[in-house]
C-alpha cells in the first residue's frame, strides 16, 4: 500500500510540474507581441553549399574546400570553362536531400510557437527547385504551413519584421530589420548584423525579448491566416 501511495505521489508531483511548465509558457506567450519572420532556405536552412562542392568535386577529381570559397561564391573559385556545369549541378535532384544545419529545426519551431514565421526563398534563381525545395520542407518543417512557404525573386516585396539571409542583396529594399545568416560567401559583410549559427538566431530573439527563456513545454502555434504574402506561394503557383 505504501508503495502505491508513493507511486501516487510521484505522478502527482510530476503532473504538477508539467502544469507549471504549461502556463509559464502560455504567460510568456502573452507577453511577447507576434512578430512575421521570415527566412531564407539555402544555407540558412539547408546546407546546400556543401552538396555543392561536393558534386563539383566529384566531377572534376576537384580538392576543393568551404575555406576555399571565403569571401567569394563558388564561380568566382574555379576556372570559367567549368562555370556552366557547375551551375547545371543546380537540378531538382539537387534540392531534394540536402542537410538540415544544426539546430535549424528547434529554433523555427521555437519560433513558429510565439510569431509568424514565413519561409522566403527566392527560388526564381532556379525556377527547377521548385517541387524539391516543397517537398525538402514538408519533409524536414511539417509545423511550417504551406500558406506560409513563399517562393519569389525580389525579397523586398516580403512584409515581415526580420528577414534572416545568407545574400546581403535582399536586404537592399527589405523594409524590415536584417539577420545576415554567416555563410562563407559573405564573410566581408559589415553592413548588417550577423549570426553565425541557429544558437546565435536563438539568442538574438530571446536578447530583444522575442522569445521567453527555454521551457520545456512550448505553446500551440494558432492557426495559419488564409492569405501569407503578396508573394507567390509554393502552395497556390
Amino acid at each position: 500500500m505504501s508503495a502505491l501511495i508513493a507511486s501516487i505521489l510521484l505522478i502527482s508531483g510530476v503532473a504538477a510540474v508539467r502544469l507549471r511548465e504549461i502556463r509559464a509558457a502560455r504567460r510568456a506567450a502573452r507577453g511577447v507581441r507576434r512578430l512575421r519572420v521570415a527566412i531564407d532556405m539555402d544555407e540558412v536552412m539547408a546546407d546546400a553549399l556543401s552538396e555543392h562542392v561536393r558534386r563539383y568535386n566529384a566531377a572534376f577529381a576537384a580538392r576543393l574546400t568551404l575555406e576555399d570559397l571565403r569571401g567569394r561564391h563558388l564561380e568566382e573559385c574555379i576556372p570559367a570553362e567549368r562555370r556552366e556545369a557547375a551551375a547545371a549541378m543546380l537540378d531538382p535532384t539537387f534540392f531534394e536531400d540536402l542537410a538540415v544545419l544544426p539546430d535549424c529545426q528547434d529554433v523555427i519551431r521555437e519560433l513558429a510557437a510565439f510569431h509568424d514565421v514565413f519561409i522566403a526563398s527566392a527560388a526564381m534563381d532556379v525556377p527547377c527547385s521548385f517541387d524539391a525545395k516543397y517537398r525538402w520542407l514538408r519533409r524536414h518543417f511539417p509545423f511550417i504551413p504551406s500558406s506560409r512557404i513563399v517562393f519569389c525573386g525580389d525579397k523586398s516585396i516580403v512584409d515581415a519584421d526580420y528577414l534572416i539571409d545568407d545574400l546581403p542583396r535582399h536586404f537592399a529594399r527589405f523594409k524590415g530589420r536584417a539577420l545576415l545568416f554567416s555563410a562563407p560567401h559573405n564573410a566581408g559583410e559589415i553592413r548588417y548584423s550577423r549570426v553565425r549559427s541557429w544558437a546565435e538566431v536563438r539568442d538574438f530573439f530571446r536578447g530583444v525579448g522575442a522569445l521567453p527563456a527555454a521551457v520545456t513545454t512550448l505553446p500551440s502555434s494558432p492557426p495559419a491566416p488564409r492569405r501569407a504574402s503578396a508573394c507567390s506561394s509554393a502552395g497556390s503557383r
